[in-house]
């Protein structure tokens, strides 16, 4: 059938083209952004050979409160080459440096790696080398390799760079090599990679559980899966641990390594959240094809007589098939198009929604795969629909239908029984997914509304990073925090300003031991990993912490030698649960030590969030002078009068007016980094709510053409009904309660859906039941206007048949 001619039978009805294109265009759309986003992230192989073989394995202490930790350098070096189902074994770390020469330096994202981190991804360079075993040694480890892109950057894509320095944190590092163009590894955004070296002492037993930011990947040996490597592990596990001093310890807590696919461990956090808005996005094509069904079911009844008498003039039945076909499958593949368009635009408003911060979030794209599988589901939704409108035609004999058509007969009561079955899928299916979408509603109101433990408004945050070079001493880290504190405290408009080793919700959420003395275990209790921080300054006035007891440290506890401390409220109620913990002593460590080394807590302030605002046990928090909790990695931080981009700016000035090699990096306020940790929950909110909008747009669309039809098929019906003496406004009644029906009954059926998407939904809310009344009545109090409107118009337009004028138009 020529494409000319089924365009002009749809020009002839456009208000159900326009309708139906419309339809299509949104599911598909929507179905092709959300499956985007979950190609990207979920299902796409990472981009190394047989990436299906590489792991991640990481130790866990459950116990005592840290469900995931780093793999120490010991651990490394332990287990290369001693895990028979392993080929391979490397550990990263991901960090930062400080790029260039005097006066012209930028901070930059790197990477840490071992000698053999490129073996096990299967990746070779694209000029150069990697990096020799000798150089993962402290004083031999002054190499780097360059991503392509910042290889065009800064040297031109000049193979001649090879052999030439480049500057890190102040030292000279000699380039040996550039990665290929398309390398990528997991979500780093790292442009220089570095080898992760260690000395001697730092690969010792005693080192084993040391806690490290850096993590441990490895290569499956063909013919063995995670299984054989879990328990080879577990064996190597038992076998080095059973000398070990700390090994009763290190039981007591649960320690235990764990192995994971590396694509799906990297991926975990996010995948239900994902997946139950591609649930969200399949329930929305449902509501979508059964609106389009209804749709087409109406037009193929209109048309009846139009191909009745084309089978009585001659037209074969494989004639109507054909042309039914043809013409379903030119509207849904023109949907399938404008879906393309409508999934990239869709795309492109996710991005805005800070999808880049999900795991594998740059790898969102709407690409050919996409694309060609969405043009497929336009075509398979095409034929779906084409063959039951084929049938239904072909189902009589001509000469009886067109006798039906010509005495203007209505519709059997299997089709209008399937058209409401229709209304109904579609109300319930609605009624889902907004309820579904008033759940995580509530869920990220609630998360909104929890405090972080700190006043967030006002103040602003950067991170330094000094270089080791000039900054080799605590002396020399302690004084130019302090220095950068009090030229911040001075500026106009300044309350407050510190400094802290890390700031809460930065995505550190590395832990470590801290001992209260005299405490005494309860039966079967094991020690316990707390948050740890160096601080100085008026770190706490100026990120807003209320004090509970005792003081604050101060700028002064830094130069002293007495050794004191400030815990939180958390980490009080743990161990001195109804007491005072002012006077008390803690120690560095898992045991208590010399008594010289203990600290006495001079203060205890409000617990504060510091992986999520939403987490739920306090794990309890220890601050130290930052002369005796030292990093060259910080954050300073300033309560001001009004946060801007200018002082931002100004931070920066101030930091190179003390030392013109350094960056200030990540200045952003405190308010957006705790928004920021809600992204997470803000994005799928946001889509879901997009979703529940459009599936009951379509809903209504639906129950309002089902009536409208109904209403223009039965108008000879009325008409003598009317003129009988039936009064317009029972008419009218008659299919307002016919569509109410329908409505109660869908939303019946929707709220049993409901409560069982809530149950699945549990793990992705917060603070939120399964079962929320509220919600129920809401989302059905928006489907019932809705359907009302939809109703209506309908209704009205039944009253108002006018007896002469429908009787005489038969």
């Amino acid at each position: 059938m020529k494409l000319a001619v089924v365009t002009r039978s749809y020009l002839r009805t456009p208000g159900f083209t326009a309708t139906a294109l419309l339809t299509l265009a949104l599911f598909l759309g929507a179905n092709l952004a959300v499956f985007a986003v979950i190609d990207g992230v979920l299902l796409r192989p990472l981009p190394f050979p047989r990436a299906d073989e590489l792991v991640a394995i990481y130790n866990t202490y459950p116990n005592a409160g840290v469900d995931r930790d780093g793999s120490s350098v010991t651990n490394y070096y332990e287990r290369r080459g001693k895990i028979p189902a392993l080929s391979a074994v490397s550990l990263y770390r991901s960090g930062s440096a400080i790029i260039g020469e005097t006066g012209a330096t930028e901070r930059a994202d790197i990477l840490q790696v071992t000698s053999d981190f490129f073996t096990t991804l299967g990746v070779a360079p694209r000029i150069g080398r990697t990096f020799a075993e000798d150089e993962m040694d402290v004083g031999r480890n002054n190499v780097a390799l360059l991503t392509d892109a910042f290889w065009h950057e800064r040297f031109n894509g000049d193979s001649a760079a090879i052999g030439r320095t480049i500057r890190m944190n102040g030292v000279p590092r000699i380039i040996v090599g550039v990665l290929p163009r398309d390398f990528s590894f997991l979500s780093s955004k790292s442009r220089i990679i570095v080898p992760l070296a260690s000395e001697a002492a730092k690969r010792g037993p005693n080192e084993r559980h040391s806690g490290s930011n850096a993590e441990m990947i490895a290569r499956l040996r063909p013919g063995f899966s995670v299984a054989d490597v879990q328990n080879q592990l577990d064996a190597h596990n038992a076998a080095v641990e059973r000398d070990d001093p700390q090994a009763k310890l290190m039981a007591d807590a649960g320690f235990k390594s764990i192995v994971r696919s590396l694509h799906g461990d990297h991926v975990a956090s996010i995948r239900p959240m994902l997946l139950l808005l591609q649930a969200g996005v399949l329930i929305l094509v449902l509501i979508g094809v059964v609106n389009l069904a209804n749709l087409l079911s109406i037009r193929a009844a209109a048309r009846a007589k139009e191909l009745v008498i084309r089978q009585s003039i001659g037209a074969s039945r494989a004639h109507i098939v054909r042309q039914i076909l043809a013409e379903t499958l030119v509207l849904t593949l023109a949907g399938g198009l404008l879906g393309l368009a409508v999934g990239d635009a869709g795309v492109r408003a996710i991005e805005l929604l800070g999808v880049d911060q999900l795991p594998l979030g740059a790898h969102v794209a709407v690409d050919a795969r996409a694309a060609a599988l969405t043009i497929l589901a336009a075509c398979v939704i095409g034929v779906a629909l084409a063959l039951p409108i084929a049938l239904f035609q072909l189902r009589g004999q001509p000469a009886e239908m067109l006798g039906a058509q010509s005495r203007g007969a209505t519709a059997g009561r299997g089709a209008n029984n399937l058209r409401h079955a229709f209304i109904v899928a579609q109300v319930s299916l609605a009624f889902v997914l907004l309820a579904g979408s008033l759940l995580l509603g509530t869920s990220l109101r609630r998360a909104m509304h929890v405090s972080p433990g700190f006043n967030a408004g006002g103040v602003l945050t950067g991170q330094i990073n000094l270089p080791r070079a000039s900054y080799s001493s605590v002396a020399s880290i302690v004084a130019f925090a302090d220095q950068l504190d009090e030229t911040m405290a001075r500026q106009p408009g300044v309350v407050a300003a510190g400094a802290i080793t890390n700031i809460p919700l930065s995505g550190n959420t590395i832990k470590s031991n801290v001992t209260a003395r005299g405490y005494a275990p309860r039966a079967s209790e094991s020690l316990h990993g707390h948050y740890s921080y160096g601080v100085t300054g008026d770190y706490f006035a100026a990120i807003g912490v209320s004090l509970r007891e005792g003081r604050y440290l101060t700028t002064t506890d830094s130069h002293r030698d007495a050794r004191v401390a400030v815990i939180d409220e958390d980490f009080a109620k743990r161990y001195w649960a109804g007491a005072t913990a002012v006077g008390r002593q803690i120690y560095r460590g898992g045991d208590e030590g010399n008594a010289a080394l203990a600290y006495t807590i001079v203060g205890v302030v409000g617990a504060v969030k510091q992986a999520d605002v939403t987490e739920a046990a306090g794990q309890g928090a220890a601050y130290f002078p930052m002369s005796f909790d030292v990093d060259a990695t910080f954050y300073m931080v300033a309560r001001t009068r009004q946060v801007s981009d200018a002082f931002g700016a100004s931070l920066a000035r101030l930091a190179r007016g003390i030392d013109p090699e350094l960056p200030v990096t990540s200045v952003r306020p405190m308010d957006a980094r705790v928004s920021d940790s809600l992204a997470g929950r803000r994005s799928p909110a946001l889509l879901a709510a997009v979703f529940a909008i459009v599936a009951l747009l379509l809903a209504t669309i639906g129950t309002y053409g089902v009536l409208s039809y109904a209403v223009a098929q039965r108008r000879r019906e009325i008409g003598v009904r009317i003129a009988l003496g039936a009064q317009p406004h029972e008419i009218g009644r008659q299919y307002l309660a016919r569509g109410l029906r329908l409505l109660g009954v869908g939303v019946a059926i929707g709220t049993v859906g409901t409560l069982a998407a809530g149950r699945m939904m549990q793990r992705v809310l917060f603070d939120t039941p399964a079962v929320h009344l509220p919600t129920l009545f809401i989302a059905a109090a928006i489907i019932g206007v809705a359907s009302l409107l939809a109703c209506v118009i309908p209704a009205r337009r039944a009253a108002g048949v006018d007896p002469m004028v429908a009787l005489a138009s038969e």
